[in-house]
């Protein structure tokens, strides 16, 4: 299935699984098989951040038919995972509006997690 998305979507993840798969450690221990399957496409690291700029990153590494994102959206979860860390415990992220249209257009969910700044720090 990850060949398949791969085609449809114009990209190589950057990392997949198929259901059933038997996979194993990079030391090349089994640790199972793979219950799911997915397709995972990573952006580059941004300092300072810029989710904006990662998701047209991102986005321009695939098709830009829609009607591709509706079929992969029907048949599949399709989700953009943000893990936001922050500076400080008031601090923020500004998502454009052309980057929720962009994933709105393909029917992506957007998923974040935020993670306060360290105590310790």
């Amino acid at each position: 299935m990850p060949d398949e998305i791969s085609a449809v979507l114009g990209s190589a993840p950057t990392k997949s699984e198929t259901r059933g798969e038997v996979l194993y450690t990079p030391s090349g221990r089994d640790r199972g098989v793979a219950k799911r399957g997915y397709w995972r496409l990573d952006a580059a690291d941004t300092a300072p951040e810029d989710t904006n700029a990662q998701v047209r990153a991102l986005l321009s590494k695939l098709t830009q038919d829609l009607a591709v994102w509706r079929d992969i959206t029907n048949r599949f979860e399709v989700d953009l995972f943000c893990g936001w860390f922050m500076g400080q415990t008031n601090d923020g992220a500004i998502l454009s509006p052309a980057t929720l249209l962009a994933l709105g257009e393909r029917g992506i969910e957007l998923q974040l997690d935020i993670y306060a700044p360290d105590s310790d720090e």
